[in-house]
């Protein structure tokens, strides 16, 4: 944030000023939006109509895949309609302003690390988290070196369930606490369940090894908690590694869902946590027991708990802390895969339109988007198999008498404004998003039998270090549809030069081979350059320590209670680019 930003200009608020010029519901994207509506409204109306059925089959797979994008598309653009108004209030400024207490933010005199927070007229004690799962130490240490310098008085911790002395050391040389223990239960939650058992303050940030915050994240944070009924405000992630196709594809995936969806949902009380760049008020948390452990998307299922409990939730987009993206088709696939399961375990095993779980319709109706929102990814699998249909066996989702143009023009109508949508989203078209979505029904499948089976979902990290392991081993399924798909191909082009006349159905099934060619190049491309470096050194094994450093021996005292008090109290949790 500039520094011009912290003086007060003729007694009014700057950072108002600011809000209002970041606004991104420009009239040109809320006209965007509601011509998208009407896209959506029109296509199903097209889709449905029995004059324009064809043959049974493809039909249904149409129908059956199309009828759940365009229920979550009307249900993004309500959300994304709804979110215009800014969370900040008057009561948030003005917190804001006495932040700082007697200190006075200047143009000319920074807040500092060591300058005490005041809300409501007292004390504000703040723990900053930094979760680590055998990421790299260089990592690791630049995102702890940030943490430490935020402005406002906080402790930072470096919450280390990998283990490593490496980690301790340098913790200790850059001058931040320290905390291991002696289990991985519980995964990420665990990890900070335990540090809550420790470590005494009011509120507590999160934030993954990866992602580095910007020095006014408390400030731009923190005075929401004016309101005694919120209980954290979340930020966006960001990515600053977008240097690889499935890193951008993946960043880029999540832009309309951070900077628009999230935004709406504040309107609902819906907002969910993501993870991480996020602050917690340490009463709500209690309040229902910790963070959620019984799933690997403890965020989502953590934010479902607290607003089951009639807590709020606050979401801001600004852009308060930079991570990296999955870079790699392993990272990505482990990825989704554990944010797709955790969705799903909310719609088999605590359905939000459930009357007896305690939330409003409007929060109903949000997180069983959530639950029900990686559907979305599995439908592609059942459209890519529609053209095949008609060019070995000649079925057709439409009837033959339904002209290209009239089919064009219901068509366009909803993918291309969607497409218009993200283009003004982002700035340009982002091919690799498509080829993602095209290409990741695979992961989405799997997880749909994972949540439905109650199989356990191996939590993973994005960007930790590990044994090298070929892409091929983790898409299969896209290797063997891409080899029909070509072969497909192949046999339309024949029929289409023996009837000379290009089919929708060959054109249809040449984008989606190409998009999954583009995927098999770069898995092709990983494997090479994975074979070509050299292989990392088998690592140690890991020293297990008791959790008490010295720093926890100081608290001792405070430790047992903590811990019974943890353990007495523990009960047996994503629309658009949901990232849950």
């Amino acid at each position: 944030m500039p520094v011009h930003d912290l003086a007060q200009v003729d007694g009014s608020s700057p950072d108002r000023r600011r809000e209002l010029t970041r606004n991104p519901y420009s009239p040109v994207m809320v006209l965007l939006s509601l011509i998208a509506t009407l896209g959506i409204i029109a296509y199903a109306t097209f889709l449905l109509n029995p004059a324009n059925r064809g043959d049974w089959l493809p039909y249904v797979l149409v129908i059956g895949a199309e009828a759940i994008l365009i229920v979550h598309a009307l249900l993004a653009m309500w959300t994304i309609l709804a979110g215009a108004k800014s969370p900040r209030d008057e009561a948030y400024y003005a917190a804001q302003r006495s932040l700082f207490g007697e200190h006075t933010p200047t143009a000319g005199h920074r807040p500092q690390p060591d300058w005490p927070l005041r809300l409501d007229g007292g004390s504000a004690s703040v723990a900053v988290f930094i979760t680590c799962y055998g990421e790299p130490l260089e990592v690791i240490r630049r995102t702890a070196v940030a943490a430490r310098d935020l402005w406002g008085e906080h402790t930072t911790w470096i919450l280390d369930d990998g283990r490593s002395d490496e980690v301790r050391e340098m913790a200790a040389g850059i001058g931040v606490q320290y905390i291991r223990r002696l289990s991985s239960g519980g995964a990420k939650a665990g990890n900070v369940n335990h540090a809550l058992s420790v470590v005494k303050s009011d509120y507590f940030c999160i934030f993954d090894a990866d992602f580095v915050p910007e020095p006014e994240f408390l400030y731009q944070t923190l005075p929401f908690f004016i309101d005694p009924n919120v209980a954290f405000v979340q930020t966006p992630q960001s990515y600053g590694n977008l240097h690889s196709l499935i890193a951008r594809g993946a960043g880029y995936m999540q832009t309309v869902f951070y900077k628009f969806v999230q935004p709406g949902r504040n309107h609902f009380n819906a907002a969910f946590c993501v993870g991480t760049n996020v602050v917690f008020r340490r009463a709500a948390i209690d309040d229902v027991g910790g963070i959620y452990t019984d799933s690997k998307s403890e965020d989502v299922w953590t934010s479902l708990m607290l607003h089951e409990r009639g807590w709020r939730s606050i979401y801001i987009p600004d852009v308060l802390a930079v991570g990296d993206a999955p870079e790699t088709i392993e990272g990505y696939t482990k990825q989704q895969l554990r944010w797709a399961t955790g969705g799903f375990e909310i719609l088999f095993t605590h359905n939000p339109l459930n009357p007896k779980h305690p939330l409003t319709l409007d929060q109903r109706l949000m997180y069983f988007v959530t639950a029900t929102h990686y559907l979305t990814g599995i439908a592609p699998g059942l459209l890519l198999l529609v053209p095949a249909l008609e060019i070995y066996f000649d079925l057709r989702p439409v009837v033959l008498g339904t002209t290209f143009a009239s089919w064009l023009l219901f068509y366009a109508g909803f993918y291309f404004m969607q497409i218009l949508l993200a283009f003004y989203t982002l700035g340009s078209f982002r091919w690799e998003v498509l080829m993602l979505a095209t290409a990741s029904f695979p992961i989405y499948h799997q997880a749909l039998i994972n949540a439905f089976s109650g199989k356990e979902q191996k939590w993973h990290v994005t960007g930790a270090q590990g044994t090298r392991t070929s892409p091929f081993n983790f898409i299969r399924p896209q290797v063997y549809l891409f080899v029909f798909l070509a072969l497909t191909s192949v046999v339309a082009i024949w029929r289409d030069l023996n009837n000379a006349q290009l089919s929708l159905a060959t054109g249809w099934n040449l984008t989606n081979t190409v998009a999954l060619g583009v995927l098999l190049l770069v898995a092709l491309r990983e494997g090479r350059t994975a074979s070509a470096s050299p292989e990392p050194p088998e690592a140690e094994p890991a020293v297990i320590e008791p959790p008490l450093d010295q720093v926890v021996r100081e608290r001792a005292r405070d430790l047992v209670p903590a811990v019974a008090g943890s353990l007495a109290s523990r009960s047996a949790a994503q629309l658009i680019g949901d990232p849950s």
